[in-house]
């Protein structure tokens, strides 16, 4: 997830590392704060995979600052990731939401909507937090109105994406 964020924020623009931090942060960071500690090495390992580049320039005060831009490999594996999303991509909601904010830039509106069928595919599973055997259970089972709170939330958002799922694949499978 934080690499495919990196690759998404830098496809769009050159980024220093202190604005890049900011961006997947507040893609995100509202589940999971994202560390120097985490970002640097993630950044370390595309750069020397080739898909990213470093140059100094420099700073406003006295430290240089370095400027991250993708290469055309850098390019070219967003693309692939994005293309290619996997089960963990497209079954966890954060994973998920990342792939989201970057499928715009598949260009080929087929190969977007291969990605969304996929999630709709994962939605379409009868599934539920708390099971009674192999026997999913619904909100009506429990008395407990923390589970039942739990469950009608997470149904009310499946349907709400369900619904945007139908309608943009509408529109782009025409």
């Amino acid at each position: 997830m934080l690499e495919l964020a990196i690759l998404g924020f830098l496809y769009e623009q050159p980024l220093h590392g202190y604005e890049l931090k900011r961006r997947v942060a507040h893609l995100t960071g509202h589940v999971r704060p994202i560390a120097d500690g985490t970002l640097y090495p993630a950044i370390k390992r595309l750069e020397r995979a080739g898909l990213l580049d470093r140059r100094t320039e420099p700073g406003t005060r006295a430290a240089p600052r370095h400027t991250l831009t993708l290469t055309d490999g850098g390019r070219d594996e967003l693309l692939r990731r994005l293309r290619e999303a996997g089960d963990l991509d497209i079954s966890d909601e954060n994973r998920w939401f990342t792939v989201l904010a970057f499928l715009r830039h598949l260009t080929d509106p087929a190969e977007q909507a291969a990605v969304l069928r996929r999630r709709l595919s994962f939605l379409e599973e009868p599934s539920s937090f708390f099971y009674e055997g192999e026997r999913p259970l619904g909100a009506e089972a429990f008395g407990d109105p923390f589970r039942r709170g739990l469950l009608r939330i997470a149904r009310a958002t499946s349907e709400a994406e369900l619904g945007w799922l139908a309608e943009t694949l509408a529109g782009l499978e025409g």
